[in-house]
Parts: C-alpha cells; sequence; structure tokens
C-alpha cells in the first residue's frame, strides 16, 4: 500500500503546518477522508485499521456520525453558541457537568471545561493555586511530575511534562516543578527487587522530594493512571494509594491526568478507579466527546470547589471563550449516554484480556523486549538483543522513524512509533473494537516487526 503525490498533499506542504512533525519531509503525507468503525480511509481508498484511536480520542470509532450530526444540527438550531462567563450559562453545559457528576468517581462532582487537554492541564493548575491561596497558603507554589511524562505543551503544563526535548527551546518552565522517577517496572527495578519494593522505593522518592522542597511549598502531585511517554508505564500495586497518602499528610492536592486514561481507554470513567483512588482534580478531554468535536473538562471535588462559593466576592480568575460551547457540551452529553446504553466500557473489561494474550503473543519476536499496559492502552518496547539492549540513537532513526511508519502503513496499521523514553510501538484500539479487530491488530503488528527485525540487523 504506497501512497502517491496528489493535489492535496501539494497544498499541504504549500499551506498547512503539521504538528509534532518534519515538515520538511519529501515523504508523502497520509491524508484520511473518511472512517467506519473502528477503520479510516485516505483519499485514495486504502483502508487501515486505526490502532490509535486517531491519537488515544476516538473511543467510540467512526460509525456514530449520524447520530451525533443529529444532536450537533438540533443544537446548533437551538442555541448556536453562548459562553459560561461571568453570570451565564446554557442548558447544554449545565446538563454535561451534571452528567459527568454522575459518572465520576468520589465527590468529583463539580466540572470546568476546556477546549482539549493541555487547557485542562493548566486549568486544574490554576485552580489549585486558587484554592491554596483561598485557605491562607499562598506559598504552594510547586509541583511534583513523572519523569518522561506528558502533560500538554502550552507553557504551563509544558512545566509538568518531563520530556527534555520539548522543552528546551522554550526557556525556564513557568512553575517550579521537581520531576521523580517514573513507574517503568521492565527498565526502572533493580536486581533482586520485587513490586512491593520497587513501589516502596518510588513513593519514598516522592516523599523526598517534597521533604527537598518544603512540604508547605508544594501545591499538587500530577500524574496519569497509566504513564504514555515511555510506554504505557503501567504503576505498581500501591503506588496510587501510596501517593493519596503523601499528598493528604503533607495538604497537597492530587491531580490525576485523565486526558488519555479517562473515558473507557482503561475499561473505567477515570482509568485512576483501576487502582482504588479519587484525586482532588482530574484533567480530561479527547475522549469526552470521543472526538467527534473538541473539548475538555476538569473534575473538581467538592473540597477544592468549596471555596469558590463560600465567599460570595470570590471570582474564579480563568476562564476561556469557547470552553463549555453548545455543540462541544451536546455531542459530549450524548457520547456519555452512547458509552452506556453500548457497553463501552464493558466491552473494555470484556476484551482486555484477549487483548493482553494476543499482544503477549509477540514477546517470541526477538526485537520484543516488553509488551505492557491496561484496557486498550499498550505500548510494545523494542530492544536490539537476548540481553533487552536498547537501540542506540542511529538505529531508533532508521528503524522506529525511518522504516516503521511507512511499513505499518503498507500494513493498513496506524499505530505509534515512539521514543520520548525508551523505543516503544504505542497501539490503543478504538473502545468497540471485537476480538476480531484485536486480532487483526496484534496480527499486523507482529508482521510488521519482524520486518523491523530484519532492518534491524541489517
Amino acid at each position: 500500500m504506497l501512497l502517491s503525490d496528489s493535489p492535496l498533499q501539494t497544498s499541504a506542504r504549500d499551506h498547512l503546518l503539521l504538528h509534532f512533525s518534519r515538515n520538511g519531509s519529501p515523504a508523502p503525507l497520509l491524508v484520511l477522508e473518511r472512517g467506519e468503525g473502528p477503520y479510516v480511509f485516505d483519499t485514495e481508498g486504502n483502508r487501515y485499521l486505526d490502532g490509535l484511536s486517531s491519537l488515544f480520542c476516538a473511543q467510540i470509532g467512526y460509525s456514530y456520525g449520524e447520530e451525533l450530526a443529529s444532536v450537533a444540527a438540533a443544537q446548533l438550531q437551538q442555541l448556536a453558541f453562548s459562553t459560561i462567563w461571568t453570570g451565564a450559562a446554557h442548558p447544554a453545559a449545565i446538563e454535561l457537568a451534571e452528567a459527568l457528576s454522575e459518572v465520576m468517581p468520589g465527590d468529583l462532582n463539580h466540572a470546568f471545561f476546556t477546549n482539549g487537554g493541555s487547557e485542562s492541564v493548566e486549568s486544574a493548575w490554576k485552580l489549585v493555586r486558587q484554592y491554596h491561596v483561598a485557605n491562607g497558603e499562598p506559598q504552594r507554589t510547586k509541583a511534583i511530575a513523572r519523569d518522561r511524562a506528558y502533560h500538554g505543551v502550552t507553557l504551563g503544563a509544558l512545566s509538568f511534562t518531563g520530556v527534555p526535548g520539548y522543552k528546551k527551546q522554550f526557556g525556564p518552565p513557568a512553575i517550579p516543578v521537581t520531576h521523580v522517577s517514573n513507574t517503568n517496572m521492565f527498565r526502572g527495578m533493580r536486581d533482586g527487587e520485587d513490586e512491593a519494593a520497587f513501589c516502596r522505593r518510588l513513593l519514598e522518592e516522592v516523599e523526598d522530594a517534597i521533604q527537598a522542597e518544603g512540604p508547605d511549598t508544594v501545591a499538587a502531585i500530577i500524574m496519569e493512571p497509566v504513564q504514555n511517554a515511555g510506554g504505557c508505564l503501567e504503576p505498581p500495586a500501591g503506588y496510587w494509594p501510596g501517593l493519596r497518602e503523601i499528598a493528604d499528610r503533607h495538604g497537597i492536592l492530587l491531580i490525576s491526568d485523565e486526558v488519555i486514561c479517562g473515558f473507557g481507554r482503561l475499561g473505567e470513567w477515570l482509568g485512576v478507579e483501576r487502582y482504588g483512588v479519587v484525586p482532588d482534580l482530574a484533567t480530561t478531554a479527547k475522549g469526552l466527546t470521543s472526538a467527534y468535536a473538541p473539548m475538555g473538562a476538569v473534575m473538581v471535588s467538592d473540597r477544592v470547589a468549596a471555596p469558590f462559593f463560600d465567599d460570595p466576592k470570590r471570582v474564579l480568575m480563568h476562564g476561556f471563550t469557547f470552553a463549555g460551547h453548545p455543540l462541544s457540551a451536546a455531542i459530549a452529553a450524548r457520547n456519555l449516554e452512547i458509552f452506556r446504553r453500548d457497553g463501552v466500557l464493558e466491552n473494555v473489561r470484556a476484551m482486555e484480556p484477549h487483548l493482553r494474550a494476543r499482544l503477549d503473543e509477540l514477546r517470541a519476536l526477538p526485537i520484543v523486549g516488553d509488551v505492557r499496559g491496561a484496557g486498550f492502552f499498550w505500548a510494545v518496547e523494542l530492544v536490539k538483543d537476548d540481553e533487552n539492549t536498547r537501540l542506540d540513537a542511529e538505529e531508533r532513526e532508521r528503524v522506529l522513524r525511518g522504516f516503521l511508519p511507512g511499513r505499518l502503513l503498507e500494513a493498513g496499521l496506524i499505530a505509534r512509533p515512539d521514543d520520548r523514553g525508551d523505543a516503544v510501538v504505542h497501539v490503543a484500539p478504538p473502545l468497540i473494537s471485537d476480538a476480531a479487530v484485536l486480532d487483526e491488530l496484534a496480527g499486523r503488528l507482529g508482521d510488521v516487526l519482524a520486518d523491523a527485525q530484519r532492518v534491524l540487523h541489517g
């Protein structure tokens, strides 16, 4: 399956700046024009299994357009736009906030709407700061995040992001953040260390970082339930309850970054529910609308929201013009209905063991060092040899960037080669995928990685 040049590709080179892309690359551009179920089709009619859910967004796939178009049309005819600023709101935002409070765990009963993931992370920080100021602790200006974690690239969110390459061109971070070790059990566990000991060491590092900064100066801990960058890094058992205990003991707010993990990616409304914890705030986007419209939300606990209600003169000093847009809110509300009606969470829980087993078969390939993840969120780490030697810079360029992108498309599979930590390939199929689709995904990925093995060793 080879892509040819086309007028659209020429126009893109002339006028469109692609995000996180080598815009000067002469390689043909994949131009997708329609979708159906878990599949997308390019302008030349080629079909691809969307094994990445369009960057972890397309939870329900591509066959709900007619239903959601009718919702959008009804909303646009009734009220095309209204803000949720300065004493005004509209039914779609109010009803969505209530619907979200009904599915969120614990007391996450308040929704602050945004337009996407980075905005949600920035908003969570500003809510955290205002909470501490209202409570007489304005000195809480610092945060704890994890190494290699991705939390967004706007300047505030970039402070939390632990990927150096994303930061070095843009100067000092806007927020003082200490980055602690991530939960990479494949690479991070020491000889003779079991999971419980690994967990204790990680939590001790968090505690030590807080003590070094001064416990009364730390405002928040922000982490993903399963960390994306580095390759679907699951937490060891007890990790999230340990974070909750540390945060509570020091008066620090705990933020679960659910932009990827939320809305079913791990089989729960919030991924952190899988680990038995309710955070103080949860940042969401992507799956909130299953990408049928842009939208994000910060879910806020009763405790954190309280200062914004207990003083009638206190102003919540943050907002976005288009946040809570009626169109997006109406689509998000219907998306939640579809999740319930069509058993989306139940499908992920039922199919996870099958997906895990099929991906585990890839361990037989010499190039595969580890397979890790949860729910419908997985990564395969690529290695050089039986000693699990990391790929060097030249090998990453040749295999991860040079060979895999084109070969995956040739195989009719969209996946993500990624080396923000170790060299991995991410897969995250739409949450409506059945066993046959998951078999197709694993089979195609296996064929591609077998070829990558030959390219790696020439």
